[in-house]
């Protein structure tokens, strides 16, 4: 049985080393991107929602294969917290569905890329009746190659698009290179591929662009957050109760810290800091329609400030790692070093750091703090969007190319407890793994060959599952669902959109003005005329442009 983190899967992990992706990265993706026209002529600005949306959707048959121990809640991925049964894996794609045609898929790759030819590739390949040649690209700097890729003559005949890379000239470039994939999927026509079909329906209408299906999505669950994480192991050891509140956080960090001990209490907790004061954070298009009815982007809250506020508070008191005030090195490895006690990171970092330390340190224990309100009380969560990672298909692709990329996603999104999702997430036996009490266990060889190219294309619903540590996966979902009980949708929510490219940069600046602020590099009022700025060069103009929009199509609440 093979484990899962679905809304934050290889792509996230990854990211977390370069803030400027990360902070779309991790909580769903940048403004996330499509057009209102039915036609690939016409203008490729706006969204498709509601009834115009569903009738191009393909028609949602839930897998039945192994019920998940834990079911989807609050937003929740779904959770399987048992030991799994190897012998037990059933078959989610009994007819090979590829001919074997040969086909080139670009997609980002984040590390050293397996060779061409190897046992993972060949294996996988074999078993979708695939012959994939895969132009893996270095992930960190995917925007740059898929911007070229995307202005030249000549693509592959499937492309992996992340949304947070869905900004200006590429945004409408998807809708002008990609092709319509309702003819092969929409309606019962999906059926053909069972995996493809048990994708959850919010995330198949993000894949609408231009007006047409055009991509593949890789679902996520939408109580989907940053996590603040603590070393419970060190908490119980110093008897630290968990802050419940943002002045008893700041309280614990100046009790916890000693430089002299090279011990601080946290990294840099801008990320939670949006969680705390209800700001629509990175996962969200940032744009709402509030109780008052007016409609407002996420700097404009009065949140926005308060967050900021006390994150620097934080850097000021001193409690902040010195690396992690000058952006330096690696913060997950100083939480693992006990020489912070706290910091932030996307789900998977909770099975990644238990795997990472459980040889190395049996003492070490990583739990998610719960996410408390500005005034101690129940937070105001805004719900991630439900997909962010899209494979599509080149126009002018054959059919027996088309049918072959869609055997290749259908492969990938085979869902938990079955041979397909097994081979995608751990290789072939032997080759690059081995079952140890009962589960399997990656080798150097499944390390380096097995990491994220097949998974890219396509995913199953959002799910945890860890075999050989069962119990973070309860935590995972059980703390999702928690704190998805506490969670709104946004008036964008679920819609994929497309502004216009005068608008493309409007918010670029807010990235670095908020690291500068927090960090005591800039003043209030520095913020205060950005925001201004906004509003002026733009920002109320595009107010108008959404409020059309979502007069238009409804809102996504």
């Amino acid at each position: 049985m093979t484990p899962n983190a679905a809304s934050s899967g290889p792509s996230r992990r990854t990211f977390l080393a370069s803030t400027a992706v990360a902070t779309a990265a991790v909580a769903g993706g940048m403004p996330l991107l499509t057009a209102c026209s039915g036609s690939d002529s016409g203008s490729r600005e706006g969204s498709t929602s509601g009834k115009a949306a569903d009738k191009l959707l393909p028609a949602y048959v839930a897998s039945t294969v192994a019920e998940p121990d834990i079911p989807s809640k609050n937003g929740s991925a779904a959770g399987y917290t048992g030991r799994g049964d190897l012998a037990a894996l059933q078959t989610s794609v009994p007819e090979t569905l590829g001919t074997g045609a040969p086909f080139k898929i670009m997609s980002p790759f984040w590390g050293s890329p397996p060779k061409p030819g190897n046992p993972y590739y060949t294996a996988a390949d074999a078993a979708a009746g695939t012959k994939v040649t895969w132009q893996n690209q270095d992930g960190n700097t995917y925007g740059e190659k898929l911007g070229a890729v995307l202005a030249s003559s000549s693509l592959p005949d499937m492309v992996v698009v992340p949304g947070w890379e869905l900004v200006g000239k590429i945004a409408n470039a998807v809708t002008a290179k990609f092709m319509d994939l309702g003819p092969y999927l929409a309606g019962d026509k999906v059926k053909k591929y069972p995996n493809l079909a048990a994708i959850p329906s919010d995330a198949w209408r993000m894949g609408i662009f231009g007006g047409a299906l055009r991509g593949i999505p890789m679902p996520a669950a939408s109580a989907s957050w940053i996590v603040p994480y603590y070393r419970k192991d060190i908490f119980d050891q110093k008897g630290y109760s968990v802050p419940r509140s943002p002045d008893e956080f700041l309280g614990w960090a100046k009790e916890a810290t000693s430089a002299k001990a090279k011990v601080w209490a946290c990294g840099d907790m801008n990320w939670t800091a949006w969680n705390i004061f209800g700001v629509r954070g990175p996962g969200t298009i940032g744009w709402d329609i509030g109780d008052d009815g007016k409609l407002t982007y996420r700097v404009e809250q009065p949140e926005y400030l308060e967050a900021l506020e006390w994150t620097r508070k934080l850097f000021d008191a001193g409690v902040v790692h010195p690396d992690d005030k000058a952006r330096s090195g690696d913060a997950g490895n100083r939480f693992t070093a006990g020489q912070i006690l706290v910091f932030n990171n996307d789900m998977s970092a909770w099975y990644g750091k238990t795997t990472e330390q459980a040889a190395a340190n049996p003492d070490f224990v990583i739990e998610g703090m719960d996410i408390f309100g500005a005034d101690g009380g129940n937070p105001k969560l805004y719900a991630a969007q439900p997909a962010g990672i899209w494979s599509l298909i080149r126009k002018g692709a054959s059919k027996e190319t088309v049918e072959n990329a869609l055997a290749a996603a259908n492969f990938s999104a085979a869902p938990y407890g079955t041979k397909e999702r097994m081979l995608v997430d751990y290789g072939v036996e032997g080759t690059h793994y081995t079952v140890k009490d009962g589960s399997p266990v990656k080798n150097d060889r499944g390390n380096s060959e097995v990491t994220n190219a097949w998974s890219m294309l396509a995913a199953p619903a959002p799910y945890y599952a860890h075999p050989d540590f069962p119990d973070v996966a309860r935590k995972q979902v059980e703390w999702q669902q928690r704190m998805g009980a506490f969670m709104k949708k946004t008036s964008t929510y679920g819609m994929n959109i497309v502004e216009p490219t005068r608008y493309a940069n409007l918010a670029s600046q807010f990235e670095q003005l908020e690291i500068d602020y927090v960090r005591g590099n800039k003043k209030l009022s520095d913020v205060q005329a950005a925001i201004s700025t906004w509003r002026s060069s733009g920002g109320d103009k595009l107010r108008d442009w959404y409020k059309e929009l979502l007069d238009k199509n409804g809102s996504g609440n």
